[in-house]
């Protein structure tokens, strides 16, 4: 493997004829699917530069950057500084690459039990993150709007609602 370029970040590499990026001392992300108590959809958006323009996520973030946690750890910890919201529980639901494509990087699902609103959120430092709170009654249509108005939708949103969906509201989640 030969590095083309290492950032404080990410590193670009070429492996053969595939050029991709790593990140730098960790390979792992999490994503956080919430739903409140009153069934509201908890999805973040931010201005996300390599797009250049608005984007809407489920929670998400990376998992060690702040030093050594696990990644359910590291899930709670990106939902509280994102949303303001804590969850007594968070479940595993499985783990694959972000972009096979394109980085090495991981990204691990969890399902958020037992949300309240204890903070404010909206990120650290520049990140200037907006919380949307979106009645699951009303999710698809809402996001069509979003996207009609610029906003880019990640795709996993729709991977979330399933979840949420079959998980939390048919019962399949564990106690």
């Amino acid at each position: 493997m030969e590095t083309l370029y290492s950032g404080r970040f990410l590193n670009m590499v070429r492996e053969g004829r595939w050029e991709y990026c790593e990140r730098v001392n960790q390979t792992g992300a999490v994503m956080i699917f919430a739903l409140t108590p009153d069934d509201k959809v908890i999805l973040v958006e931010e201005f996300r530069p390599p797009i250049g323009k608005q984007s809407l996520c489920f929670p998400a973030g990376l998992s060690g950057d702040e030093g050594p946690e696990s990644e359910a750890a590291a899930a709670h910890r990106e939902l509280l500084e994102e949303t303001g919201y804590a969850a007594d529980e968070m479940q595993y639901l499985f783990t694959g690459p972000s972009s096979p494509g394109l980085t090495s990087e991981s990204l691990s699902f969890f399902l958020a039990k037992g949300v309240q609103k204890v903070g404010v959120g909206g990120g650290v430092e520049n990140e200037n993150i907006v919380v949307h709170e979106v009645p699951l009654a009303e999710i698809e249509p809402w996001l069509m709007e979003k996207d009609a108005a610029g906003v880019s939708i990640d795709p996993r949103i729709f991977t979330g609602i399933y979840f949420i969906q079959t998980r939390l509201k048919n019962g399949l989640c564990p106690s």
